[in-house]
């Protein structure tokens, strides 16, 4: 198994990231989606955009995070996450999920909410958000919306999650 380097984005990594959003997923919605975050400046956080690099540098996989709210309180909002193909179930999306998450927790952030596939987040500590009383604006099952305290000695806010208007909910 590799051993990945992670790192925040830097402006030169942007043309890299696109194109992993643009051939990890089938259409360029979210590469669209990271792009217009990244103009948001009440959504873009600098330093929580982390990228998985190869060997030779260059990017291959991103975990974002981004502003979002629950009932008026501040959350971030995981999305997306890409993986190049080539590096796919290598560990460099996990690495890059982990590195983010604990960029977030350095910073002072608790409350994490991804909208993803129930076998794969919870290995990093995901759990449905229902469980936090915490909803997403639009029908999605339980086991999907999930989420995270970073320290769960804090308490997290309950209610609706309100996306960056990028997110287009």
């Amino acid at each position: 198994m590799t051993t990945w380097t992670t790192r925040p984005e830097t402006p030169d990594d942007i043309p890299a990231i696109r194109d992993i959003n643009l051939a990890a997923f089938p259409t360029s919605q979210e590469a669209d989606i990271v792009e217009a975050l990244r103009a948001d400046p009440t959504a873009w956080m600098d330093g929580l955009s982390m990228v998985a690099v190869g060997p030779d540098g260059a990017p291959v996989a991103l975990a974002l995070l981004t502003r979002c709210h629950v009932d008026g309180e501040p959350a971030l909002a995981l999305a997306p996450c890409a993986v190049l193909p080539s590096a796919q179930r290598t560990g460099a999306g996990s690495a890059a999920i982990r590195a983010v998450l604990a960029a977030a927790r350095t910073r002072g952030e608790n409350l994490v909410l991804v909208l993803g596939h129930a076998d794969y987040y919870p290995r990093f500590g995901f759990t449905p958000a229902s469980g936090f009383g915490v909803r997403a604006p639009f029908d999605v099952p339980d086991e999907a919306m999930m989420a995270m305290a970073l320290d769960d000695t804090r308490p997290v806010p309950t209610g609706t999650i309100q996306y960056p208007a990028a997110f287009g909910v």
